[in-house]
């Protein structure tokens, strides 16, 4: 399980802190309590074995094992007894210490026939490599895959409330995400280009104004139990907040809609307000649950209101302007057949029921009047809310959330929008300070090794194939923010140890854990895009682009050996995302890069200087094809760069100002030194 989970909580206390219970599980059995998110190598083995018993997963997750760590059954959520058709944990751990001793044989013949299913449904073949280069079989099914992914996800898109399917609702950002890239790909006027970036945008608009966003503290909760994003699980991952972040950034992109970018600084006010520790680390999520202040406990208790309570915190006209705007009714607004523990009775949920200007119009306010005492009025909610007992937060550093996190912040630091421009230097010191603390805690230089997490000291588990992959990208991502070398330099090494690690040399792809793992039964390769991207999807987008920038132009001999495991990547799964398309949507943005020819977008100068800065925004200012940018600097940076990429060293600043080198398959545009020129040629 994990300390945020709701229901982790819920069986704590029905199950694991009952003496009775406590009791019959000692006696019978070694109980082992892991942190699924400390070691996601152990919950990914044991939740694929209870998902193929069950047909369903999630956490807390139980698994009866062997000493052997074989499976022979488990579960998730257990009442403490049985009631209303649920079979109780009591009664599993009886039946089960029975059967141990009356019948072991038939529970070691169920672990033998588990681990091969594992092992034939999900542990990838020990096949030999494809022959030649995978590029046209790549080719030949990602048309396909794409229109069938976008079409998917067209069918699935709720109308009415923005998301895909019905309750409950996740913010899966790589839906999203590939959206987009299908938007850049068929051109952002096009018909179906528009549509795709109006999925994304209504999307983000509703869970805006939807309780799953935090309307006072800002960021989101984790998911949502209803269809309108409404009433939501409480508890916030750094992963969601880093992700969704980078899709309100290219969404506005997409679009100039200055609303993407406020929701992407919400999220960033929030994370670096709440979730960074001294360091510069981030955390990792906050609880769903929290203590009241008349000693009571329960799921958003932090951040439910009563009316009385918002009446109580301000004035008469912005208490009704927030009442009005966001719903809340004196015998609460969370309906009674989704409150089936009536933790919500008399409570409200914030979200938005009506758009400002209608909010404006009710109230006889302009919008703008409304907008300002709107603001002001969740600042002293905010400022009310901060004294009530906070949820419990897990301060442990995750290396790929923080990834994920430095990502999202350099993504912010580069974009020139209008909502971002008083934060853009505080995001990119920030995304540098995280990058530094990874760097310094994580890292065994010595060793050659990243640490899954550090709390306080550095934890003991070794890195996952997730953490390489979400760092690297981060520190692409940070490059391309700061166009300091020493990123990307780190990211090369960093991506050195990866393939050495965990790239299955037979059959392509990333296996999650590193070989010779002694409690890991079966080594598994992820082939689903959930709540955080797969490690080959993530990697298999490294590795394109490394190739790109430190110059692999061909897929075989020494040179071309990133792009060849990319390649050799998306071949691996090419079954899984051309049949299942929507299984896989973060891997297909990385399809997008083997089939585009190399794009360079190489500025020369200072990278402080305003004149290159100017050319860098005009280049992150609109969503298009994906292109890698690179600081010709006359420094140390360049000629790292040139020794791998030749063709780098002779590009200058002409006449003494920035210059921009738009380069297409290793073919050059003349060099360009307006900004509008550049508008013009990347539009």
């Amino acid at each position: 399980g994990y300390s945020t989970c709701h229901w982790c909580h819920v069986m704590a206390r029905e199950s694991f802190e009952n003496a009775d219970i406590a009791g019959l599980l000692n006696r019978h059995f070694v109980a082992i309590k892991v942190d699924r998110e400390e070691r996601p190598d152990v919950d990914r083995v044991y939740m694929n074995y209870v998902q193929a018993l069950t047909g369903h997963g999630g956490w807390p997750l139980s698994a009866f094992l062997t000493p052997e760590l074989k499976p022979f059954y488990g579960g998730t959520y257990f009442p403490p007894e049985d009631r209303q058709g649920r079979t109780g944990f009591a009664t599993v751990l009886r039946a089960l210490a029975d059967a141990w001793q009356k019948d072991r044989a038939r529970l070691l013949l169920e672990s033998d026939r588990a681990i091969q299913s594992l092992v034939q449904e999900k542990a990838a073949a020990a096949v030999p490599a494809p022959a030649g280069d995978p590029t046209r079989a790549i080719f030949d099914s990602a048309s396909d895959a794409f229109e069938r992914g976008f079409n998917a996800f067209h069918r699935s898109f709720d109308r009415e409330h923005g998301g895909f399917g019905g309750a409950p609702k996740f913010p899966r950002a790589s839906n999203l995400s590939f959206l987009l890239r299908c938007a850049a790909l068929q051109g952002l006027a096009t018909e179906a280009g528009r549509e795709a970036v109006n999925l994304c945008g209504y999307t983000l608009q509703r869970m805006a104004g939807g309780g799953i966003h935090d309307q006072v503290g800002g960021g989101f909760h984790r998911y949502s139990v209803d269809a309108e994003w409404f009433l939501p699980h409480f508890e916030k991952m750094l992963y969601d907040q880093a992700q969704i972040a980078v899709n309100a950034i290219e969404t506005w992109q997409a679009t100039a809609d200055e609303r993407m970018a406020w929701l992407a600084r919400d999220i960033f006010d929030y994370v670096l307000r709440d979730m960074t520790g001294e360091g510069g680390g981030f955390h990792s999520a906050e609880d769903a649950d929290s203590d009241t202040a008349d000693g009571g406990h329960g799921e958003g208790a932090f951040y439910v209101w009563t009316a009385a309570e918002i009446a109580a915190a301000l004035p008469e006209p912005e208490a009704r302007l927030v009442a009005r705007h966001f719903g809340v009714r004196e015998g609460g607004n969370v309906p009674a057949d989704r409150d089936p523990f009536q933790e919500f009775t008399g409570k409200n949920v914030l979200a938005q029921t009506a758009s400002l200007p209608e909010t404006a119009a009710a109230l006889g306010l302009s919008p703008q009047e409304a907008s300002d005492r709107l603001v002001a009025a969740l600042e002293r909610l905010r400022a009310v809310r901060a004294a009530r007992p906070r949820p419990q937060r897990d301060d442990k550093v995750v290396a790929a959330w923080n990834g994920l996190m430095i990502s999202a912040l350099a993504r912010g630091a580069a974009a020139p929008a209008e909502a971002l421009a008083d934060r853009r230097e505080f995001l990119r010191t920030a995304a540098v300070r995280a990058a530094e603390f990874l760097r310094r805690e994580l890292w065994d230089e010595a060793r050659g090794e990243l640490h899954r997490s550090w709390l306080g000291t550095r934890g003991a588990a070794p890195g996952f194939a997730e953490d390489y992959a979400c760092v690297i990208q981060g520190l692409l991502d940070l490059y391309e923010a700061t166009f300091d070398v020493r990123w990307l330099q780190w990211a090369d090494q960093l991506q050195t140890r990866m393939d050495e690690r965990f790239f299955d040399e037979a059959g392509g792809g990333y296996f999650s854990s590193a070989a010779g793992a002694p409690d890991i039964i079966v080594r598994l390769k992820d082939d689903y895009d959930g709540a955080e991207p797969t490690a080959s999807s993530v990697a298999a987008m490294n590795l394109f682009r490394l190739a790109v920038m430190l110059g692999e132009p061909e897929a075989g001999g020494a040179k071309g050996v990133r792009r060849s495991r990319a390649l050799r990547t998306l071949e691996a799964f090419r079954a899984r995302w051309s049949e299942y398309p929507h299984a896989l949507p973060q891997m297909l943005c990385a399809v997008e890069l083997a089939l585009g020819a190399p794009r360079h977008l190489v500025l020369a100068g200072n990278p402080a200087a305003a004149d290159f800065q100017a050319l860098a925004d005009a280049a992150r200012q609109h969503l298009g094809p994906c292109r890698v940018l690179l600081a010709a600097d006359g420094g140390p940076g360049q000629a790292w760069l040139a020794e791998r990429a030749p063709w780098l060293a002779e590009m200058r600043p002409a006449g003494g100002r920035a210059t921009a080198y738009v380069c297409d398959n290793y073919s050059c545009q003349a060099p360009m030194t307006e900004i509008e020129d550049l508008r013009r040629l990347l539009a």
